[in-house]
């Protein structure tokens, strides 16, 4: 399954008539070029759970950098690093819910 199909479906499993009003996912462009993605975590399984920060830096055009701050999953990176990102946030998904 791709990365965006599986978000498609972890984002349609917190669905719940509320959630999806108050919270939800973001993906936006960058203007250096690059990709800002905003997932909310709150009323998820995931809420207060710890993230380990992914980040590193390479230049302009090799960048990622991933984290999670109040409950709120942020990532961003060069204009090719989208998949990368969302990759990370189920990497960590299902990790953590296995424990």
């Amino acid at each position: 399954m791709s990365v965006l199909k599986w978000l498609e479906k972890w984002y349609q499993s917190n669905c719940s008539s509320d959630w999806e009003h108050v919270y939800g996912v973001k993906i936006a462009t960058l203007d250096n070029p690059g990709w800002h993605v905003r997932i909310d975590l709150a009323e998820t399984p995931l809420m207060g759970r710890t993230f380990t920060s992914v980040v590193w830096d390479n230049g302009d055009d090799d960048w990622v950098s991933c984290r999670v701050v109040d409950d709120v999953f942020e990532g961003g990176g060069d204009s090719l690093k989208l998949e990368v990102i969302i990759k990370s946030f189920k990497e960590w998904v299902e990790t953590t819910l296995r424990e």
